[in-house]
């Protein structure tokens, strides 16, 4: 679904399950699926440029926004850089964390497992990451999170929850402890935010999670 388009900027909502570029499962991924899309609707020869900016993982959905220029992707990616994108997210977690904190962990990624793990902080291998987060509300032991993300890394919200012993609601790598196989995990990118990369206009998109389990339960 299309939140917003113009000559610089593609802004979506990405879909669950659906993988953001090609990736050895050889799923239909969103970047082709956009690219193909634009192709059709402007009914233009030849390869159809389309940046990637950020990345969300394949099971999360929600706001993500694209380049449709080159000089669009560079000034986005610096604003990613200088922490100038606000991104926000909605997450289910198991457990009661408190009404509001800041999480700070040192996170290394093992290639080869697709994994992240937590290292002390002298670990050369670990990059800081460090998010914000909210407590919106509780129903039974599920709590809705509002995250805003400081820094970008891989699994970041995921590992860092379930490090501090609440794991996202169904999230089958960093809380198969808790989680049935087959819960969809609940983590939305809901808010993304930038100024324009030539207009330099302040840009805000919002989109709401699915009304299903657990979303429904708040």
């Amino acid at each position: 679904m299309i939140l917003y388009e113009d000559n610089h900027l593609l802004v979506v909502q990405k879909p669950v399950n659906v993988p953001v570029q090609a990736d050895e499962s050889g799923d239909e991924d969103l970047l082709t699926l956009l690219k193909q899309d634009i192709k059709v609707r402007y009914n233009k020869p030849g390869n159809v440029y389309l940046g990637l900016v950020h990345r969300l993982d394949r099971p999360v959905g929600g706001a993500m926004v694209f380049a449709k220029t080159s000089k669009a992707a560079s000034r986005l990616s610096d604003t990613l850089r200088k922490h100038e994108m606000e991104r926000v997210y909605l997450a289910v977690v198991r457990g009661k964390p408190e009404a509001k904190g800041q999480l700070v962990h040192h996170l290394y990624k093992d290639q080869a497992k697709n994994k992240v793990f937590v290292v002390p902080a002298h670990d050369k291998r670990g990059k800081k990451a460090i998010l914000h987060y909210e407590r919106v509300a509780t129903s039974g032991d599920l709590s809705l999170i509002k995250v805003q993300l400081e820094t970008g890394r891989s699994h970041q919200i995921r590992v860092q929850f379930s490090t501090m012993g609440w794991p996202l609601y169904g999230d089958q790598k960093y809380g198969q402890h808790v989680n049935q196989k087959g819960q969809q995990i609940a983590l939305w990118s809901t808010t993304i935010a930038f100024p324009h990369p030539t207009t330099k206009e302040q840009l805000s998109f919002q989109c709401a999670p699915p009304q299903t389990l657990p979303w429904s339960l708040f």
